[in-house]
């Protein structure tokens, strides 16, 4: 019998305790943050449709979360199945408290079960994560395994290293010495400075900043530029600006004299950086803004202690920062049974492969036109 109990909105969470979940989370996931989270799935159809999955320990303290919308929500698929909400598909790797991740797992399922799921689908995961490793021995522990529907790899860098052995074995001296005449050439525009804020008042500033750069180039064209979809804007600005007070967001600019020529939002938890995205002046795209910027990033990153990794979230085989940070990150979908010798498993299954087929010849055809 479905729970009508089991899946809460996602606004309706108390802030506080998923905060706190965050903190101890066993698994790192900046797009997971309250503040982030909340404005990412704020839009008024969003709002109505993301759900709380979430699991609680015997005390009611939540030791297990990750957003849900159903699979009508998320493919047009009639399907008995939950799927994890992300609208940028960035990182949907579930929060699970560190001191009890296998029973957070475990709840997870359970809670997904109740409300009436066949399957419940992690989107865009971290496949060799902790999570995952979590979700595997509970599903064992019901005679149960994990299916991959499909699998990529994107870049990520390892922070512990040099920057300058990074950077030299990726690159090799040839493209930075290259590189660094491209950044001579920039300097005639001004002298060439690179940034990084983090109190709130500056974010907002360095978040117009990136906003505005966007729109100067073909995300513009496409109709992708954040700036061009002005609630999502707002309600990410102010998510960074809430996020740079915790420690938890930076934006990284890259200046000819006083022109932002590129600009990242990079979001911070626990040990692991993201980079969200980047916006560069097309005007000084023959300088190689984007490229320069991340170099300086690179350098960045590996001088803080605190970080050990960053995940560019990245589409996998990215022109730009995969020839940079060559560490791979593997990162998949993966479908959680729910019940034991379902029948519907292998139709849910066999429908979410044949989705995944019918989008990637269609977008093939539009790349070609």
């Amino acid at each position: 019998m479905r729970d009508a109990g089991a899946l809460l909105p996602l606004a309706a969470l108390d802030a506080g305790a998923w905060q706190s979940l965050a903190d101890r989370a066993i698994e790192p996931n900046g797009y997971y943050l309250p503040h982030w989270a909340l404005a990412a799935n704020g839009s008024a159809g969003a709002r109505a449709a993301t759900m709380a999955l979430a699991a609680h320990d015997g005390s009611g303290a939540t030791i297990g979360l990750v957003p849900v919308i159903s699979a009508w929500r998320a493919f047009r698929l009639p399907l008995p199945a939950l799927v994890s909400a992300d609208p940028f598909h960035s990182l949907d790797t579930p929060l699970l408290d560190a001191n009890a991740a296998d029973a957070a797992a475990a709840g997870l399922i359970e809670r997904a079960r109740n409300a009436g799921a066949r399957a419940l689908l992690l989107r865009s995961v971290a496949l060799e994560g902790a999570a995952v490793d979590a979700f595997t021995r509970a599903l064992g522990a019901d005679g149960l395994r994990p299916r991959l529907v499909k699998s990529w790899k994107r870049a990520c860098l390892d922070a512990r290293r040099n920057p300058n052995t990074v950077l030299r074995d990726a690159l090799g001296r040839k493209k930075l010495k290259e590189l660094r005449r491209l950044r001579r050439r920039l300097g005639d525009r001004g002298e060439v400075s690179f940034t990084v804020v983090r109190d709130a008042d500056a974010v907002a500033h360095g978040f117009d900043t990136f906003l505005a750069l966007e729109m100067t180039g073909w995300k513009f064209a496409r109709g992708t530029a954040l700036a061009q979809h002005t609630d999502d804007a707002a309600r990410l600005r102010r998510a960074a600006i809430e996020l740079a007070g915790r420690g938890q967001c930076e934006v990284v600019t890259l200046h000819a004299g006083t022109a932002p020529v590129a600009a990242g939002i990079v979001l911070r938890h626990q040990d692991r950086a993201f980079f969200f995205k980047l916006g560069i002046d097309q005007r000084f795209a023959r300088f190689s803004p984007g490229v320069q910027l991340t170099l300086e990033l690179t350098r960045h990153l590996c001088a803080d202690p605190e970080i050990t990794m960053a995940d560019s979230t990245a589409a996998p085989d990215h022109p730009m920062i995969d020839p940079i940070w060559r560490g791979r990150l593997p990162i998949g979908d993966l479908l959680i049974p729910l019940r034991r010798n379902d029948p519907l498993l292998p139709v849910i299954h066999l429908a979410l492969r044949a989705y995944n087929v019918a989008r990637t010849t269609a977008l093939r055809l539009l790349r070609r036109r």
